[in-house]
């Protein structure tokens, strides 16, 4: 029996009908799965479709790109067959994201084989991708070939030029812009490259600049600015943008409150930071992290801490600063324990700042142990091999005393950076290893990494520690000369110790008058090293007593330089002198700092400090103590 040719095209225009439905009732679905950030629902939903056109892939990609799977977003568009200017788009943006320009040249050779390079946006994808990508040339050379442009090519272009620290062709195109296409973004980008490269003169200038104009800052450029203020000697400046932020009422929004807190607490005014965080009618985990971190950098470490506890919300950057805050304050046990928290937290899971810190915790420690824990716990999360961890890694078993280790973490690093060889140079020179410090120093050398302040500090603490007088001087005259570098407190601490080491005071001290200017907040320090390297028998009483003199009327409420003038006169001789700087001391309410030295046990720090009684009870140590006396009271008297 045979159909009704009428009845069949009918059936086949249904069937039809009924895929194209089907068809835009699943599209829409991955659309919708898309905006809720749900890739996966959405990703469900394309694999389950029988046919896909060019807006299923499209939407598909875009589900990717908003829930922020790039690399997912590029698998997916090697799949497609057919191309639109939507998806190379899309693929552009998700190669920027990445920060990829083997990627995106790749889909750059691919558009201009399909003939997609003329459309407006995937020009402005292309120029922005190789902008983020801090490809300054590729990206002027897409921003020529486009036929049309608007401000966000330019912008684009402009963001390329300050990404890749250009600045002098970001502001000659900034000046070349048509009026049109200079807007707040272009203003914006061109002062965060001044103040990112650490030009605050310039970004100020700037900014005038774009209030003649006429243009009025937003939250953005305000930011900025306060951020560039940070690296002025003096607050002044940033209050004076303080005040600015009030008067044009931005003082409500939370990032502009972020960064003035950062500001002030830079510049150590606590109170004006605290001030702001309290008057902020909405925090962001950024308010209360940039608090934290005021806290902790200015050692006020139990207010962090009461802070971190009370915080609503915690991120990777709260635990990482609190880490790092206990290990920059001397507490380092309580950096690890906080670390092991962090281990154990559900959400949240250190990175390779967060081993940078609490490496640093168990190097200020010397803690071995803990620090072999750590460097497992990096290398069995990836992280063992990031520049940061290696370097952090170095630093800590230098400090720790295990240089072999540190030199097996050195010879690892593939690709080596200045501070990978500092550290390796500074690790051998702390461990009185100077023949491999220098060899290291002659390998930084012919690899054409260029020393820095760093690098002749490590040098000349190696001939300090080692006692080569001559060619620490050597090192020290070529660092002036050859390198063009002026010395630093540091520099001429490591020549005065070399001077007290060889028994030259007189040079020590000629030196010392001769950089006064560098050395003036630290001379304290230096006439302390410059006395302590000394025996009684080698030093000139009449010069030490000068060197003391002068460390005491220059930190009256100090203890260093009342016990260092005192040891010296008792060693003299002069008792009755040596009294009279102990009433002094007494007078000025200044009392010695006890000393103190430690051990590690099972795993836990055992401190003892100079008179203190602060034992643990559970360790019977008064008992072993007493035991041992008498023990060694009974031998005496056999003996007699």
């Amino acid at each position: 029996m045979s159909l009704n040719p009428q009845a069949g095209r009918a059936a086949a225009r249904a069937a039809e009908h009924g895929a194209i439905a089907g068809l835009a009732a699943a599209t829409s679905r991955i659309a919708s799965h898309g905006r809720a950030g749900d890739a996966a629902a959405a990703r469900a939903v394309f694999d389950a479709m029988p046919r896909r056109d060019a807006v299923a892939w499209n939407a598909m990609l875009t589900a990717y790109a908003r829930a922020g799977q790039p690399r997912a977003a590029l698998a997916l568009f090697a799949g497609m067959g057919t191309l639109d200017a939507f998806s190379i788009t899309a693929a552009l943006s998700a190669a920027a994201a990445l920060r990829s320009p083997g990627a995106g040249a790749q889909l750059h050779a691919r558009l201009l084989r399909i003939g997609l390079r003329a459309p407006l946006p995937v020009g402005n994808a292309l120029v922005a991708m190789y902008a983020r990508c801090a490809r300054a040339d590729d990206a002027a050379r897409a921003f020529r070939e486009m036929r049309d442009r608007n401000a966000l090519s330019w912008c684009s272009l402009l963001h390329a030029y300050v990404a890749s620290g250009r600045m002098a062709l970001a502001r000659e195109l900034f000046d070349e812009m048509p009026a049109g296409s200079i807007s707040s973004v272009a203003w914006n980008t061109l002062l965060t490259g001044y103040s990112r490269g650490g030009n605050a003169k310039q970004c100020l200038l700037l900014f005038n600049e774009m209030r003649v104009s006429g243009l009025s800052c937003d939250d953005a450029t305000l930011c900025i600015l306060i951020d560039a203020c940070t690296e002025l000697r003096y607050p002044s400046t940033g209050v004076a943008v303080h005040k600015i932020v009030v008067q044009s009422g931005w003082n409500a929004i939370p990032e502009v409150n972020n960064s003035l807190i950062s500001f002030y607490s830079k510049f150590s005014l606590l109170d004006q930071a605290v001030k702001i965080f309290e008057s902020m009618e909405s925090r962001t985990v950024v308010s209360w992290n940039s608090l934290i971190d005021a806290y902790t950098r200015l050692g006020h470490i139990e207010q962090a801490a009461a802070l971190f506890q009370s915080a609503p919300e915690t991120n990777d950057i709260s635990w990482t600063s609190m880490i790092g805050g206990f290990a920059r304050n001397g507490y380092a046990d309580e950096a690890l324990a906080l670390f092991v928290k962090m281990l154990a937290h559900k959400h949240i899971r250190p990175d390779d700042f967060t081993f940078g810190a609490v490496l640093h915790a168990c190097a200020t420690a010397a803690s071995l142990a803990s620090g072999r824990m750590i460097h497992a716990c990096a290398f069995q999360s990836g992280f063992a091999s990031y520049l940061y961890v290696a370097n952090s890694l170095m630093d800590m078993y230098a400090k720790c005393g295990d240089v072999e280790a540190a030199g097996n973490v050195f010879h690892a690093i593939l690709q080596k950076d200045s501070v990978s060889w500092n550290t390796m140079l500074f690790g051998f020179a702390i461990n009185g290893w100077a023949k491999e410090a220098f060899t290291v120093y002659e390998r930084m050398l012919s690899h054409d990494v260029c020393p820095d302040e760093v690098t002749f500090t490590g040098l000349l603490t190696a001939c300090s520690h080692s006692g080569l007088l001559e060619q620490g001087r050597t090192y020290f005259e070529s660092m002036v000369s050859v390198h063009g570098l002026k010395p630093t407190p540091e520099h001429l601490a490591c020549i005065l110790d070399m001077y007290a080491r060889s028994g030259n005071i007189a040079k020590a001290i000629e030196m010392l008058d001769q950089y006064s200017e560098t050395v003036h907040t630290h001379s304290s320090d230096m006439r302390e090293s410059l006395l302590s390297a000394y025996s009684s028998v080698d030093l000139d009483a009449r010069i030490g007593r000068k060197v003391g003199s002068r460390m005491v009327s220059t930190e009256p409420v100090r203890d260093t330089g009342y016990v260092v003038l005192s040891n010296l006169l008792c060693a003299t001789g002069q008792w009755k002198e040596a009294e009279g700087v102990r009433r002094a001391m007494a007078e000025h309410g200044v009392k010695k700092s006890p000393g103190c030295s430690w051990i590690h046990v099972k795993g836990a720090a055992k401190v003892f400090a100079s008179g203190g009684q602060e034992l643990d009870p559970s360790d019977r140590i008064c008992d072993i103590i007493q035991l041992l006396d008498e023990e060694m009271r009974n031998t005496m008297c056999c003996g007699a």
